[in-house]
């Protein structure tokens, strides 16, 4: 017998336990099954669930479960990032705490105590993974660091630069100037500041008092500006291009440059170029050929570059004392508060510096090629569609891949130098040296490489080097291509993008057929969370007060296409209660002796109600399916929704009620046997989102020995379920009675009053319907008396369904006057709102100003507002036709 309430926290771990322990996460390369594989995106080591993890691993795991349903022999390849900037912070830290200076530890040790790190706490949200009921074959974990993967690493990197893909350069690079290393862009988080605007004024070579006005937020780096652009079209400076103007404290010469990257709308028109300090000036000082001068050291201070005066200040009060010797020589036309976006490194926190330096880059432009074919012939699909325009922009203009990172933890370069600089990349130290002594001879002194790869770089390998390449086995040539991956649009150019490189380059196939892109989880108001907004979402806490059924089923349920999802703990509340709504009518049927009857199919009932529901669950199962494959989560939980909520409890389980209590015996048992034929595939059904209280109703309903709903197949619903006259006529019902319900609540009638129901122009067939429903209308409409009229009573209001007009007599029991009062107050406050609303959405100055969420949020409150208001004319114009 269930219990009286389901309780999460007594159901979740152990059933997830008896999963794990059953194999039935596990793939089976020998199964004959068609394989169907999916890769986990690894989450960082150093990471805890949040709600971006929570959705995506969601989304995979329906996936999985389904397709396990449906037959497949699924691998869920589950696994962990080394995380390279985000662990070696993690333990730097731990070692500052502990007062141990990493530098004076050394590499080795540091290594050593990053591995110790792991082995204590990287596992810990592969732990709650579990705890959001993911199953994935854990058997198959994997790490970015362990040997075969940092072998497969080794041979792509060897292999690429021995393709001319891979090399040593000198260009722009975001610079952590406190970790002294790079970072991608990904790492990047630029922030909106209140700063400071300088227009400077630049003298023109040759013509003592003329000046071209420049305006700048870094003032710090003119000192090296090698250029200043102007607008090609503009014409106030036609005359001073090809001309060159005095780099004011430096005293040096820099041309003038028409440049479309100049906007004469902004300022003066006119623009600094400073090519080593900032990308889009690094792209004019290539286009014109202007000089790189990098006048940063690693720290961020100002080297040798630069006048004396200025050697070795800091960025920041080299700024200030710029300004001051500008001002202080009338140079300076004049100054504006300005707000700007400052780029920090998101887990230093400290500001990140446009720096030029030599790194080692991957020629992504000629990786690019194959991927962006696979996807224009439609070897790769993306849902939704319009992010393949995305991936085509981001390929098309593709720069150069900086792979190299200053850093201890990681992928090391596998690059050996000679003491005159050559360079010998191998797999080995031992196969380096063999070339090395090759060219100069024997005892040759070689230094490797102190650099790590991007984290991104092993990354890309994912999809093949978990599945044991290089070396050819079953499961690489069994698992991949993969069927589908699921992930975020943030990361279609960092992670997306390089997989497809990566695969088509090492396995000569695309490594995913479809790629899944969901949309950001946001807050209730559609606003992104962050600690600084104070609004984050901590899944685990949702988790632990609403169970993870409820959770995961907020998430498909909003999981639309294309649209953000705005996440309020009210809706996770909600589908809680659906949770129970579930429990409870399992508990209903088994304590009115519903129980699966061997070999009982609906093909067998005589009852209209019961042929009915068969049909009904024949199409939401076909619904659900067809979503599923359609990647359509939300489509495919608010079908279930509506079904097991609405057709099953409040229409199903009520009609059925006098059956199941009343003395018709062959009634009963028919009833009975459909009730649990009907729970048991909507267990089935549901499972794939909601799979621990499923799993538990299953277990009650069919016993232990049915075996586990987590391998069960998904069911099978024969077309000769259908039965259109059954449907039909239910369906009339159902419609019937809710415009009866849906009057009475419009019009504040009393929940205990019976209400005279009156038949005006019914077509026999509707007649008949009542006549056989009678039962049904007194007691879920509350009405009686079943009179037919000709024309409209006093005090009568009507619905009109299919072939009858219904009258409720309501002015025995309804102030009626005063419900059109009611109703007209209402009516006037919601126009007065609407007005509003409408109002404030065509103001430019509100649409040029408000936040792109709270524009859609005014956009949503207009709808609700308009319906409500529709919703309420209805009621009082069918009072005024009394």
């Amino acid at each position: 017998m269930l219990d009286k309430t389901y309780q999460p926290s007594a159901v979740e771990a152990r059933r997830y336990g008896l999963w794990e322990r059953s194999g039935g996460f596990s793939a089976d390369p020998d199964s004959g099954k068609p394989p169907y594989t999916i890769m986990m995106p690894p989450p960082n080591v150093t990471g805890s669930l949040h709600m971006g993890h929570a959705l995506t691993f969601t989304l995979q795991d329906v996936l999985v479960r389904y397709q396990r349903m449906r037959g497949r022999d699924v691998l869920w390849q589950p696994g962990t990032d080394h995380a390279g900037i985000a662990t070696e912070i993690v333990v730097t830290n731990q070692l500052a705490e502990a007062q141990i200076n990493k530098q004076r530890l050394g590499r080795r040790k540091f290594i050593e105590r990053v591995w110790e790190w792991k082995a204590q706490s990287g596992g810990t949200i592969i732990n709650q993974l579990r705890r959001l009921g993911a199953s994935p074959d854990w058997s198959r974990e994997r790490f970015t660091m362990e040997p075969d993967l940092v072998a497969a690493v080794r041979r792509v990197f060897v292999q690429l630069y021995r393709d001319g893909l891979v090399y040593r350069d000198k260009r722009l690079v975001n610079w952590d100037p406190e970790m002294h290393t790079v970072i991608s862009d990904l790492e990047v988080d630029n922030r909106e500041t209140n700063g400071t605007l300088w227009h400077i004024r630049y003298p023109i070579a040759g013509e003592p008092g003329c000046h071209i006005v420049v305006a700048t937020t870094r003032p710090e780096t003119m000192l090296g500006d090698t250029g200043v652009a102007v607008h090609p079209e503009d014409a106030r400076y036609a005359g001073l291009v090809g001309r060159f103007a005095r780099l004011p404290i430096v005293d040096r010469l820099i041309p003038i440059v028409a440049d479309e990257y100049a906007n004469p709308e902004t300022g003066s028109g006119a623009v600094k170029i400073t090519p080593a300090h900032d990308f889009a000036d690094f792209e004019v000082g290539r286009r014109h050929g202007l000089a790189l001068l990098n006048i940063f050291d690693r720290d961020a201070r100002l080297n040798d570059a630069v006048p004396p005066a200025y050697r070795g200040l800091d960025r920041f009060a080299a700024r200030d004392k710029v300004v001051a010797d500008l001002a202080a020589a009338g140079l300076l036309d004049k100054v504006e508060d300005h707000t700007l976006m400052v780029p920090y490194h998101d887990r230093s926190d400290v500001v990140i510096e446009p720096w030029l330096t030599d790194q080692w880059f991957c020629n992504a432009g000629e990786l690019t090629r194959a991927a962006i074919e696979a996807v224009e012939s439609g070897r790769t699909r993306f849902m939704p569609r319009q992010w393949e325009n995305t991936f085509f922009d981001w390929l098309r203009n593709i720069q150069p891949w900086c792979i190299s990172r200053q850093l201890w933890w990681g992928h090391q370069i596998p690059a050996w130098y000679a003491p005159d600089g050559s360079v010998f990349v191998a797999e080995s130290e031992g196969e380096a040296r063999a070339e090395a002594e090759a060219k100069f001879g024997p005892r040759m002194t070689l230094r490797r490489d102190e650099d790590v790869l991007d984290t991104w770089f092993s990354s890309a390998l994912w999809p093949f080097s978990t599945l044991g390449w290089p070396d050819e086995n079953r499961f690489l040539n069994r698992y991949y291509p993969t069927d589908v991956l699921v992930t975020g649009f943030d990361i279609i150019f960092f992670w997306v993008a390089r997989m497809m490189m990566m695969g088509l380059r090492f396995m000569g196939e695309v490594p995913f057929r479809t790629v899944y892109i969901h949309a950001l989880v946001r807050d209730e108001r559609g606003q992104k969370m962050s600690k600084s907004r104070g609004n984050i979402i901590d899944p685990l806490d949702l988790i632990d007060r609403y169970g993870c059924d409820a959770v995961r089923f907020t998430l498909v349920a909003l999981a639309a296409p294309g649209r953000d999802i705005k996440l309020a703990e009210r809706r996770v509340e909600g589908y809680r209660n659906f949770v129970t709504k579930l429990w409870n009518a399992a508990r209903y049927a088994e304590m009115n002796g519903c129980a699966l009857v061997a070999g009982f199919t609906p093909r067998q009932c005589g009852l209209t109600v019961n042929r009915w529901v068969a049909a009904a669950v024949y199409d939401c199962a076909a619904a659900v399916t067809a979503a599923l494959d359609a990647y359509r989560f939300d489509e495919a939980a608010n079908r279930l929704y509506q079904f097991v909520w609405g057709t099953f409890c409040d229409w199903y389980l009520e009609f059925t009620k006098p059956i199941l209590q009343g003395d018709d015996d062959a009634a009963r048992t028919e009833t009975q046997a459909m009730a649990a034929w009907m729970l048991a595939r909507m267990v089935h059904l549901l499972h794939p989102i909601m799979p621990f209280v499923t799993e538990e109703v299953w277990e009650n309903l069919a016993g232990p020995e049915a075996g586990l709903l987590l391998m069960a197949r998904w069911p099978d619903f024969p077309a000769e379920l259908t039965d259109p006259t059954a449907s039909v006529e239910m369906e009339w019902v159902v419609q019937a009675i809710s415009a009866l319900r849906a009057l009475r609540a419009e019009l504040s009638v009393p929940p205990a009053a019976r209400i005279p129901l009156l038949l005006k122009d019914a077509e026999p067939l509707a007649a008949e319907r009542i006549e056989r429903h009678r039962e049904h209308f007194m007691r879920l409409a509350r009405v009686d008396g079943f009179e037919p009229v000709a024309k409209m009573p006093a005090g009568g209001i009507q619905a009109i369904v299919d072939g009858a007009t219904l009258i409720l007599r309501l002015g025995d029991v309804v102030d009626l006057a005063g419900e059109k009062r009611r109703l007209c107050k209402e009516i006037s406050r919601l126009d007065t709102e609407l007005a509003k609303i409408v109002a404030k959405l065509a103001n430019p100055g509100f649409l040029a100003k408000a936040r792109a969420e709270v524009i859609e949020e005014q956009r949503e409150r207009e709808a609700d507002v308009a319906r409500d208001r529709d919703r309420l004319k209805l009621a009082y114009d069918r009072l005024a036709a009394t």
